[in-house]
Formats: C-alpha cells, structure tokens, sequence
C-alpha cells in the first residue's frame, strides 16, 4: 500500500510545529504542501493561519497543536471548506517520527473532511 500515490488536487499547510521534512515525505505520496514557516506564517495565532491558508488556496491544515481541536470549531465556521488535521504521534527523533509518519498512512492515510477538525491517526499509541 506504500507505493499507492494519493492524489488531492490542492496544498496542505503544515503548521509551525510540524516538522518540514514531512512535506517531502507527503511529495513522496503525491501531495503538494507548504511549510507556516517556509511562507513567514509562524508566529499567526490558529485563526489567521486558517484565513492566511484558506486566501493562499490551500485546503487543509496539519498542526500538532491539541488546542486548535477544541478551537477549530469557531474557525471553520467561518472557512467550511477547509479542513484540520491534529497530529497525535508521539514527538521523537526526526528519524523515527517520519518512520512513525510511514507507518500510520499505511495503515490509514490522512483524509482531509471539509468544515471539520479530525485527530490523525485514530488509534495513535
């Protein structure tokens, strides 16, 4: 199932707190991303990162950010076409936190719901 490329037509955004080698690993998958901190949107609170994403035609947001669960909800009321995406594995070495990255999107890739917050992986140890 490795090898199956995933095909999504837009960008994802990877938040601040992302590492930015998964975005050559989601390029390995057929997906287009970009960097908050490759495009000077670092220091945006949750709520403009989204307004900034969405203006900058990306559809979804991945982040580490446990809150922006709890507070997604008041932002993609206004931006119902855009989806999150909070990360739960556990934080590591690079190495193994892209292995890990590997590993659950064999399992179950990541599928962006728009208007909707959604934790990623389900069942992450």
């Amino acid at each position: 199932m490795w090898g199956r490329k995933w095909r999504t037509g837009r960008v994802w955004l990877l938040d601040a707190n992302i590492d930015v080698r998964v975005c050559e690993l989601l390029a390995e998958l057929g997906i287009q991303s970009r960097s908050a901190e490759s495009l000077g949107w670092k220091r945006l609170s949750n709520g403009r990162l989204v307004a900034a994403a969405v203006a900058g035609g990306f559809s979804c947001l991945l982040t580490r950010d446990q809150l922006f669960h709890e507070s997604a909800a008041r932002t993609l009321i206004l931006f119902p076409e855009f989806a999150i995406i909070v990360l739960q594995l556990p934080q590591g070495k690079r190495s193994r936190y892209l292995a890990q990255f590997r590993e659950a999107w064999e399992r179950e890739p990541i599928i962006p719901a728009r208007g909707r917050a959604i934790r990623w992986p389900r069942n992450a140890e």
